[in-house]
């Protein structure tokens, strides 16, 4: 099936090592490594997420009714909203039947009146940061362009003088852009842009420049007026995200973006170069509480999901370490 070992990539030995060590892991692993490390895309991996592995396990836990835990966004972290965003980062096939009619199915019953979608949970109005994540994976599952339309221009609505977003802008109290908002945002505008959706494409475009550099304001986890860092999770090097921002979901971003490479981008690099294991690997910090239907990897343990996307971001920068 592969044309070439790992052994006869440009890597170092230590760093063919890992990777060999990465596909070795569950078949979303392998098939990233092979696309992202070895610049081999593999449409049978793909496949195969599906069908066995993690991707498996996540599709076995939908209910008959299209939804997963106790509907869109209930329980975290095992509702369909978050369980969506799983199947997408995994690189299931966007042409997954189950992923396209759960999202069907939100987007008929929980568009707001402010156009945007809303878990109908007692929030009067509609959360940015969850529709940042909800245009990511329903542009990844190719949901129906008109029928994404109302969110796309409620995200525009939301945008802050300072370029970035924040959750609490229409709720008030928000002076500042979050980082957390910002980035998953971003995601959702990177998605839809890959998949060629054109509604309102231009503005998204401004909106996206701007968030960009918001965010490398902060350079990634610092504050633009102390330089102290803003939070200490900004440095823990968790996955699954969820709605949570760390540098290494920041840096994955602009590396799937292709946004070229800034030099206020060069402590959040340092740092996560700094936290690499003397066997190449990076360890996994402890997650967020919560409910969920498969645990990938253990805390405190090397990490093949934060290996793998350290060493993709130092690669697709062209960063020996």
């Amino acid at each position: 099936m592969h044309s070439r070992t790992v052994r006869e990539t440009s890597y170092s030995r230590d760093h063919a090592d890992v990777i060999a060590w990465l596909l070795e892991g569950d078949i979303s692993i392998r098939f990233q490594a092979y696309r992202d490390l070895l610049d081999e895309h593999e449409p049978a991996l793909q496949k195969r997420i599906a069908k066995e592995g993690w991707g498996l396990r996540l599709l076995d836990a939908q209910h008959p009714g299209a939804y997963w835990g106790r509907g869109f966004y209930m329980p975290k972290w095992s509702s369909s909203h978050y369980t969506l965003l799983d199947l997408r980062n995994l690189c299931i096939s966007p042409d997954c039947r189950a992923a396209k009619s759960s999202i069907a199915g939100i987007l008929e019953k929980h568009k707001a009146s402010d156009g945007g979608i809303n878990p109908n949970t007692g929030i009067q109005v509609s959360d940015v940061c969850i529709n940042g994540m909800f245009l990511n994976y329903a542009s990844y599952f190719r949901a129906d362009e008109q029928l994404l339309q109302s969110v796309v221009d409620f995200i525009l609505n939301q945008v802050m003088p300072d370029g970035g977003f924040n959750c609490r802008s229409n709720r008030g109290g928000a002076v500042h852009s979050s980082l957390h908002t910002t980035l998953s945002v971003l995601e959702g505008i990177h998605e839809y842009r890959t998949n060629h959706y054109t509604y309102r494409l231009d503005e998204l475009t401004e909106a996206e420049t701007s968030s960009r550099e918001f965010i490398l304001q902060h350079q990634l986890f610092l504050s633009d007026r102390t330089g102290k860092v803003i939070h200490p999770d900004f440095l823990r090097l968790r996955y699954p995200f969820r709605w949570h921002y760390n540098l290494l979901r920041a840096l994955d971003y602009f590396r799937n973006s292709l946004t070229p490479y800034d030099t206020r981008m060069d402590k959040a690099i340092s740092y996560l170069i700094g936290k690499r294991r003397p066997d190449g690997t990076w360890k996994l910090a402890s997650g967020y509480p919560g409910e969920v239907h498969v645990v990938m990897e253990k805390a405190g343990k090397p990490s093949r999901w934060v290996t793998l996307l350290a060493m993709r971001i130092l690669k697709h920068y062209k960063i020996r370490a």
